[in-house]
């Protein structure tokens, strides 16, 4: 008899790389045996523990859902199981509902954005994504202008990957091996201002160019074929990128000038990761629809949701009209009940006020950051930073060793081996980006800065 001399972790790389298509993922390069598989096996609090049993800080909470951490379990088990034993599916279609998603959209409305009163359920963002535009189009169609059939997003922005959300995510990489957009999609400046001229550090000469580009924009395009302007209020990808004070005023009131509807995509930045129920409150944003998913349930069950504001919804509840778009899975009674215990839990345990809490030391920790060599900007806001990072070359960009042996290797291989799990990213810009879970306390912020300080002061003495 042969006995395996793998590890657990090893067992189960080897049977993920004969069997299991990871996402985002170069599959064929784990090689036969699953080698840099990542197996994580269980979480505690704001950690996880891989499948050896080796313990790491979640800095990226999951893929930013896992507000809550992951000592929850035994309440949401319970919340599981009593929907469970009362029913365990109905659709939301033709005329029929079930009580949980019915509860659960009135608990929505209460902390959503002014104006904003019902709300559509789907199985995740990408889907929430798709259904804000089916929305605008059917709106805007409602009212007479069919015409309005083009949108407007940002710039390196990620929306979702579903072919009608990939429209709006401007990331060649993932949108040319699929052909053309299936949506004509108009992209505009983002608001990064790392490496601008220095007038754009003042917020109300930032914004005003910002604002003017956009309304070049929108009468190139012309404004009667415009539908929806679709953005985050931290845009993720990029690198938690903030807007300036005055921006989604502005936006708000070009989209009243123009007659498109404004989308707030907070599928990241929704319940609580940046301080607030949604992002966009910390910035005053007014929007007609809000995309959310991944932390309405923690990260405890599949959910998402398209928020939909009065204005849209006296023209989509016109005597006769009909929406006709809807998901097998969505507001799922299961995942309702998660999502309901997860604001519960969210309400009684202060979870955003421990995040207005400590942000602020989070902040200068990571403002810090910016006295080492390769490190060009720190931005973000609550519990979402980036560090922007700079490189070998004149113009602050890596040379092609320098990129291969520190961001493609050195730096994520000496955050993991310190016990953190965060995003090293070179796409859009070569970052180091944190979104750790909301329980999180001063030690727990205070250690994560201290791994990505002590690595990229060894990635700077390299440069």
């Amino acid at each position: 008899m042969i006995t395996s001399t793998r590890s657990p972790a090893g067992e189960l790389s080897a049977t993920a790389a004969r069997h299991l298509l990871l996402h985002m993922t170069p599959n064929g390069s784990l090689g036969p045996e699953g080698e840099d598989l990542l197996v994580v096996q269980r979480g505690e609090g704001p950690y996880v523990d891989d499948a050896d049993g080796r313990r790491y800080i979640d800095g990226l909470s999951g893929l930013y859902c896992c507000q809550l951490g992951y000592s929850y379990g035994p309440e949401f088990a319970e919340a599981a199981e009593r929907q469970l034993r009362e029913l365990c599916y109905s659709p939301l279609w033709t005329g029929s509902a079930h009580p949980t998603a019915i509860e659960l959209a009135e608990r929505l409305s209460r902390i959503a954005p002014v104006d904003i009163e019902h709300t559509f359920f789907s199985s995740g963002g990408a889907e929430a994504v798709e259904t804000a535009w089916k929305i605008a189009r059917r709106y805007h169609t409602l009212r007479g202008e069919p015409g309005r059939t083009k949108a407007i997003a940002r710039r390196g922005a990620y929306h979702g990957l579903t072919i009608g959300a990939l429209s709006f995510t401007d990331d060649p990489g993932l949108t040319e091996p699929y052909g053309p957009p299936a949506i004509d999609t108009r992209f505009v400046s983002n608001t990064n201002r790392f490496g601008l001229a220095p007038e754009f550090a003042d917020d109300e000469v930032y914004t005003a160019w910002l604002l003017a580009e956009l309304e070049a924009a929108i009468l190139a395009e012309g404004p009667e074929t415009v539908a929806m302007l679709i953005a985050e209020p931290v845009q993720n990808r990029g690198g938690c990128i903030t807007p300036p004070q005055g921006y989604w005023q502005g936006l708000r009131a070009l989209a009243d000038r123009y007659g498109f509807l404004l989308v707030a995509d907070e599928v990241i930045t929704g319940f609580g990761r940046v301080g607030e129920w949604f992002g966009g409150d910390r910035y005053g944003a007014r929007p007609d629809l809000v995309t959310v998913a991944k932390g309405i349930t923690a990260g405890y069950a599949p959910l998402g949701a398209t928020l939909v504001g009065t204005k849209v919804t006296e023209v989509l509840n016109r005597p006769g009209a009909v929406l006709n778009h809807g998901y097998t899975f969505a507001g799922h009674p299961l995942s309702a009940a998660i999502a309901l215990r997860n604001l519960e839990i969210m309400e009684r345990d202060g979870i955003l006020e421990n995040v207005r809490a400590l942000q602020d030391d989070l902040a200068r920790r990571m403002a810090a950051l910016t006295d080492l060599p390769i490190v060009g900007d720190v931005r973000g806001a609550g519990f979402f930073y980036s560090c922007e990072l700079v490189g070998d070359l004149d113009d602050g960009g890596f040379s092609d060793t320098a990129r291969k042996e520190l961001i493609a290797d050195l730096i994520p291989r000496r955050l993991r081996e310190a016990g953190l799990l965060a995003r090293v990213y070179d796409r859009s810009a070569p970052l180091v980006q944190i979104a750790p879970p909301l329980i999180s306390d001063r030690a727990v912020l205070d250690r994560i800065a201290a791994i990505i300080a002590g690595t990229l002061a060894e990635a700077s003495a390299r440069l």
